[in-house]
């Protein structure tokens, strides 16, 4: 298959990957704020957030990684000397610490299925920033070619999750304060 093929696939499941990974810890927010409402509408919602679940990881997120994957092998097996290059292996070291995220959503997700989460929907929330920063520090490594250039672009994004961060803070402090999503 023509290079340009295998890149494009690759990347097609790199935001495939990431759409499963983002949009996960939100249902996971939702699964855990489904603890607070009365009977029966916890055991409802959280019986819906579970079948969501289940059915984004496996038939979207888990897929897409595995595929991810294969297409990047394949293109270092056409490329092999990109290994060689500081800015591919920064790149991998940060694709390592995406398995090791990717595994630990695999943790909440078994969770999930036995009916129960550990975490707090802010935690959750700073949660899903480490994703955001891998995808930043991976993009500006490829498109920069640089060791040096992802600091820039990462140093960006913890700016912006710090503010996004505060703005939840501020959000979740209204919310409570105003009781914006109770029914009249």
């Amino acid at each position: 298959m023509d290079y340009l093929y295998v890149k494009s696939l690759h990347i097609i499941f790199i935001t495939t990957w990431f759409a499963g990974l983002f949009y996960i810890i939100r249902l996971f927010i939702y699964f855990k704020e489904a603890e607070e409402k009365e009977s029966p509408a916890k055991e409802i919602l959280q019986k819906q957030y579970q079948l969501m679940i289940k059915r984004l990881w496996y038939i979207i997120t888990w897929p897409s990684a595995v595929l991810a994957t294969l297409f990047a092998i394949w293109l270092l097996v056409i490329n092999p000397e990109w290994l060689y290059f500081g800015w591919m292996q920064i790149k991998l070291a940060f694709v390592l610490l995406l398995f090791i995220y990717h595994g630990i959503c695999q943790l909440m997700y078994n969770q999930t299925q036995k009916g129960f989460l550990k975490y707090s929907s802010f935690g959750l929330r700073i949660w899903n920033e480490v994703a955001t920063i891998i995808l930043f520090a991976c993009t500006f490594l490829v498109v920069l070619k640089s060791s040096i250039g992802w600091i820039f672009g990462v140093v960006g994004i913890v700016g912006v999750s710090v503010l996004l961060m505060l703005g939840i803070k501020l959000y979740k402090n209204l919310r409570k304060k105003n009781s914006w999503d109770q029914p009249e």
